[in-house]
């Protein structure tokens, strides 16, 4: 199987989510099945198997998080000389030329990529775009939305 390039706070983020899961979510669950279950005949029981469908839910995202960690490469760019090169982790300071925009992304993992809190994904169109790329390069990037030029002005490993 595959390693899976994770940062450090990714997977600090996945190991709190699997708890809760765990130890939270699933015993909720548990409670609501055996309320339901209490309520009489399963087969017309809407509560019953909604939270049968929710049981199901829960247990595949457990699965997948439990996968994630055990095919997670951890990768700790702090502990690297930064050398203004954009890697896997790092956090990339833009300046979009087409609209004088500045605008700051961290390269990660596709665990805990959110484009709203400006986490892309490493394989995502802008995240291969930058991956190699210096300090004070310019990138031309091809995305869904047409091409896009960027001038990176600053690149930190935190």
């Amino acid at each position: 199987m595959d390693k899976e390039p994770i940062t450090t706070i990714g997977l600090e983020k996945l190991k709190e989510e699997l708890k809760f899961l765990k130890e939270k979510k699933r015993p909720e669950i548990v409670s609501a099945i055996a309320e339901a279950r209490s309520h009489g005949d399963l087969k017309e029981n809407a509560e019953y198997h909604a939270a049968k469908e929710q049981q199901s839910h829960n247990e595949g995202r457990i699965q997948e998080i439990e996968n994630s960690i055990a095919t997670a490469n951890v990768v700790d760019v702090t502990k690297l000389d930064n050398d203004g090169k954009v890697i896997f982790g790092s956090t990339v300071y833009l300046k979009n030329l087409d609209t004088n925009e500045k605008i700051i992304y961290k390269i990660v993992g596709k665990d805990e990529a959110d484009l709203k809190q400006k986490l892309i994904y490493f394989k995502s169109p802008i995240g291969k775009g930058l991956i190699g790329k210096n300090k004070n390069d310019l990138a031309e990037i091809s995305t869904p939305n047409g091409i896009k030029n960027f001038e990176i002005y600053d690149v930190k490993y935190v």
